[in-house]
């Protein structure tokens, strides 16, 4: 069963990270989706016994497309406020560049979301083995 508290705080860490990172350091912006999943998988409150690796990824994953609907969301509003200033100062540019900016949001959010999938399965994995290492069990005699 998914922790859904768990996959929020994933996707919200997957959101600020990919878009800090893209600004100050565009060739680390996949950093985002995988510490976005990995803090899925890693934060559940599941018992050991009952996650696999596939479950924490399929958590990972989706927190990867929570977050990747944020980033293609933000960046579609960020264009259109742009396109809308635009059109208001020229009037012809400004309903082609609206349309532009539409499809241009729609191909991006497409991205990010397959992107963030992806990279969120990763770190659920990846979380998952934390997790697993961490609960080790030494018996003594």
């Amino acid at each position: 069963m998914t922790d859904w508290k768990s996959v929020g705080i994933g996707a919200l860490a997957n959101v600020v990270l990919t878009m800090i990172l893209t600004i100050v350091l565009f060739p680390l912006f996949f950093l985002g989706p995988v510490i976005g999943g990995l803090l899925t998988a890693y934060l559940s409150n599941e018992r050991l016994s009952q996650r696999t690796p596939a479950s924490d990824a399929g958590d990972g994953a989706l927190s990867g497309v929570i977050g990747g609907l944020l980033i293609g969301a933000i960046f579609i509003l960020g264009f259109s406020v742009l396109s809308t200033v635009i059109g208001l100062v020229f009037t012809q540019i400004g309903a082609v560049l609206g349309t532009i900016t539409l499809i241009t949001g729609l191909f991006f959010t497409l991205i990010t979301i397959i992107l963030g999938g992806v990279l969120g399965a990763m770190g659920g994995v990846i979380g998952y083995s934390m997790r697993e290492k961490e609960y080790v069990q030494v018996k003594v005699n």
